[in-house]
């Protein structure tokens, strides 16, 4: 049996050549069934060369639900009645004590996230987080910090980089030129863009990526993974739609493993050197093929759970990046 010609001219990656968009779109049409398989090994051989390093998150969900945005996927949306629990910002001691827990695992990357829009100016919610920046970055120095706080001003970034952030996240989604329609139209993708811009001109990194099964196209998805490149962020990370109820795509079909192989692999060929994250669904949608996926491309997970959803316990996830390093 040969391997698919396009998967044999896909492993020039391996040689330090690029894929181009015309031929990440002919892969991901053209390949299907057992196929799929010599292409998760391609790409788990590209992760291997050019990102060889596993690693690990958690984070802090320090301020839930509320929100003003109508992003169709999210539990947080106050345009939906999803039924989650919702309550303010936390406290800068209540997020240290979460934090140190993180860090007593071996987790040494923790992020902070909050629902909402963002900040435009540096009012007093924005204020308590600066301060819970300066006391995470005091009594854990050795803590990795990322912030997700949505659409940020220039200012609020860079007051966010003299602090000592270390990684900003803004997921783009999905197919940029499909944004409005796809995910909200309370905000749009040129801001989160600029976000994204101001954090990289203070010198911080930057986490992107996006959601898949929200009824996107096979070319959508290719288009989010060359957004994400040219946008040359540090890290990528890939969710799989886990279907809210409350939400409008409550009832969206979920995402096949299979498809979802396909995906990783494209984004790991599409960007060889980049950290590539895989974090919700994991647990949730995808189950019993958790394992596969992590050899299709990502070379990090996210671990102990997610904004409105469980995940695994950190040890059992440590477990599985450690027998991982053996492929």
């Amino acid at each position: 049996m040969h391997i698919h010609p396009e998967i044999e001219n896909a492993y020039k990656v391996l040689d330090g050549e690029e894929l181009t968009r015309l031929e990440a779109n002919e892969l991901a049409v053209h390949i299907t069934g057992s196929d799929i398989l010599d292409l998760v090994s391609l790409a788990n051989k590209v992760r291997t060369r050019f990102a060889p390093k596993f690693g690990a998150c958690s984070i802090i969900n320090a301020k839930s639900g509320r929100c003003n945005q109508n992003c169709r996927f999210c539990a947080q949306s106050a345009h939906y009645r999803t039924g989650i629990e919702t309550y303010p910002l936390l406290a800068p001691e209540r997020v240290l004590a979460e934090a140190r827990k993180v860090y007593a695992t071996g987790i040494t990357t923790f992020g902070y996230v909050t629902s909402g829009y963002g900040y435009l100016e540096a009012d007093a919610e924005f204020r308590q987080i600066l301060d819970t920046v300066e006391l995470l970055r005091r009594e854990l120095p050795d803590m990795k910090l990322c912030m997700s706080l949505g659409i940020l001003s220039r200012e609020c970034a860079k007051q966010l980089a003299d602090r000592g952030v270390w990684r900003y996240n803004m997921n783009l989604q999905t197919n940029p030129a499909r944004y409005a329609e796809l995910i909200a139209d309370t905000h749009s993708i040129d801001d989160k863009i600029k976000t994204i811009r101001h954090m990289q001109e203070f010198g911080v990194t930057n986490c992107t990526g996006g959601i898949l099964g929200l009824g996107e196209t096979w070319e959508d998805r290719v288009a989010l993974a060359f957004a994400v490149k040219e946008l040359d962020v540090e890290g990528i990370t890939l969710n799989v739609l886990l279907p809210v109820p409350g939400t409008p795509v409550a009832a969206t079909p979920p995402l096949s493993p299979a498809d979802a192989a396909k995906a990783f692999s494209l984004f790991r060929l599409i960007n060889p050197r980049k950290m590539i994250k895989f974090c919700a669904g994991r647990e949730t949608t995808m189950k019993d093929f958790q394992a596969l996926l992590m050899l299709a491309g990502p070379s990090a997970l996210m671990t102990g759970g997610y904004l409105t959803t469980r995940g695994r316990q950190v040890a059992e996830d440590l477990a599985l990046i450690d027998a991982l390093k053996g492929f």
